[in-house]
């Protein structure tokens, strides 16, 4: 081979490894770039392309900065929003109350049915001092506080303690223990105060945030808690408990427990819309079934005290009894369902809108009236002068007469 031809060769040979070489390279770059460009935060921190990750690391802490913001933001939902507005103007309450109790005098061996049988003379009633807790709320400025009458019943001292750890002296300015409702006073000024909804208004399954004190006496601490469940149904009525009548109750799953009751049941927009009241339980614990009274039940009982300074009692002169099938067949009346008249007042409201004895009542305001139970319970709620419409049977006939409730001894 001569040196001509080994030089050829050799150059190119040379050249063959030199575009393989660069093209590896090439590829190797092209590679390089790609990645970086996907996993910018690979690169170390040293080299050229470190200006690259640096911003994208800005960028991407602005991202999550956003993103917590918005998570933040998200936080404070309707319901923190309304528990903010309200919480402020809840109270917890503080009672001694004296109930009367009765008790054989030689203790419990002689507390047998059968001995307080034989011997009721020997049995003694006491007077105890009881201590129990309860919630209210604000509703204006001056120190007036809505609550439930069962919370402050028979009370010889009460304490109201604010959420902000101020403690005052209550006052009981008027009460209408049929409704379990009752209106206290503090000496207070520039007080923060609950806004009151319209509870005629309400949505079932909307939100429902119940706000009270429960089990404060273990807990000591004056700041309300929350709880939040939906309304789960409106209109609720119940037979009479104690001398109390709870009609068009709302009923909700918040969690209310002993201490909540005469606390405030708020909507999403910070308006309290009931007084919780009560619950279903087995054991003592919520069950999920609580009831609060409507707070325009209240709203007309504070109309009453603020102006009259009591809940006036009203008078419509008819006194009434249950339909027996002996009643009902000599009168000719089909049915057992309603309450005869029995007898009517001189000059009261109900004779002089021409109703008589042995008038059959079957409906109050077009609702059926099955016996006096019925009928107690559908003047629930009802102040003096409010148009009562009466439907009434007489002598094989039905008719609807109207009158007003007065106060007692005054005409119709």
């Amino acid at each position: 081979m001569s040196r001509v031809e080994f030089d050829r060769q050799h150059s190119a040979s040379f050249w063959k490894r030199f575009w393989g070489i660069s093209l590896v390279v090439l590829l190797g770059l092209l590679a390089s770039l790609i990645l970086l460009r996907r996993f910018p935060r690979s690169m170390p921190s040293g080299s050229c392309s470190a200006r690259e990750p640096v911003l994208a690391g800005v960028s991407a802490g602005s991202s999550t900065s956003d993103t917590a913001r918005e998570i933040s933001s998200s936080r404070r939902n309707a319901i923190v929003r309304s528990a903010e507005i309200i919480s402020p103007a809840v109270v917890s309450i503080s009672v001694t109350q004296v109930r009367i109790v009765s008790r054989s005098p030689f203790g419990s061996m002689f507390s047998d049915p059968m001995f307080e049988y034989f011997f009721p003379e020997l049995r003694r009633e006491y007077r105890q001092r009881i201590k129990s807790m309860g919630s209210g709320f604000l509703i204006n400025s001056d120190g007036y506080i809505l609550t439930s009458e069962h919370v402050v019943e028979n009370a010889t001292q009460i304490v109201v303690n604010l959420a902000d750890g101020r403690q005052f002296e209550g006052h009981l300015i008027g009460s209408d223990p049929a409704l379990d409702l009752a209106l206290l006073k503090i000496d207070g000024h520039d007080l923060p105060t609950a806004p009151l909804g319209d509870s005629d208004d309400l949505i079932i399954g909307e939100w429902a945030i119940a706000i009270g004190n429960p089990y404060g006496y273990v807990l000591k601490d004056s700041r309300p808690s929350v709880t939040v469940g939906v309304i789960s149904a409106i209109g609720r009525d119940f037979d009479p408990r104690r001398g109390r009548i709870y009609r068009n109750m709302i009923q909700t799953d918040a969690a209310i427990n002993p201490g909540n009751s005469g606390g405030p049941l708020v909507n999403s927009v910070g308006e309290v819309i009931g007084i919780n009241t009560f619950i279903f339980t087995e054991s003592g614990g919520s069950l999920g079934v609580g009831f609060a009274i409507p707070i325009n039940t209240a709203k007309r009982m504070l109309d009453e005290i603020v102006q009259y300074g009591e809940v006036r009692p009203f008078w419509t002169g008819i006194h009434i009894q249950s339909l027996s099938p002996l009643i009902a067949q000599s009168l000719g009346y089909p049915s057992t369902d309603g309450v005869i008249v029995s007898q009517l007042d001189p000059a009261s409201p109900a004779l002089l809108a021409g109703r008589r004895g042995g008038d059959v009542i079957t409906a109050i305001n077009s609702k059926e009236i099955a016996d006096e139970a019925d009928l107690v319970a559908e003047f629930y709620g009802t102040h003096v002068g409010d148009r009562i419409r009466l439907t009434v049977w007489r002598g094989g006939q039905t008719q609807t007469v109207t009158f007003t409730l007065v106060e007692p001894g005054k005409r119709g």
